[in-house]
């Protein structure tokens, strides 16, 4: 009877990590990256930028963007400031030619971003991930998952 109850008992254990993961491609500029388990898809934009997926505390958002002006570097400035005029706090900031990262906290939320410079410099890539900071732990192995998942498909027609 215990190893019956264990069995039955560790189905429904499977952590966020080790549950199946989606994976997600824009076709417009080809950004991709793979979705946690249970973040549902919303409505696409009309523009097709992108596309946002939610779970009932959580939000995550991969989009691609056209530089317009500036470089790579100066559209995350301009993005960094967006997120400050939201209200976020950041807490963490990375920029490189090719890549970047921020982080920020706003009230009991997190967010982090991570960008990629993409299309020859023409546009960028980025995922958002917004969560409850008492989900901080739960959501470190995801944030490395998806920061190692993002990537230029090649294949974007906008490009």
């Amino acid at each position: 009877m215990r190893i019956m109850l264990a069995l039955i008992l560790a189905l429904f254990a499977t952590p966020l990590c080790a549950a199946e993961w989606g994976h997600y491609v824009n076709e417009r500029f080809g950004i991709e990256a793979d979705v946690p388990p249970g973040f549902e898809p919303g409505e696409p934009p009309a523009n097709g930028d992108g596309l946002g997926f939610a779970t009932p505390t959580a939000r995550l958002s991969i989009y691609g963007s056209l530089i317009v002006d500036g470089d790579f570097e100066a559209s995350v400035s301009q993005r960094i400031q967006w997120n400050k005029d939201d209200g976020w706090a950041i807490t963490y900031e990375a920029t490189t030619p090719s890549w970047a990262s921020w982080s920020g906290k706003r009230g009991s939320r997190l967010l982090y971003v991570r960008a990629i410079r993409m299309c020859d410099g023409d546009a960028y890539g980025a995922f958002e991930l917004e969560y409850s900071e008492a989900d901080l732990k739960a959501f470190n192995p995801v944030v490395d998952r998806l920061v190692g998942s993002l990537t230029d498909s090649g294949a974007g027609w906008q490009c």
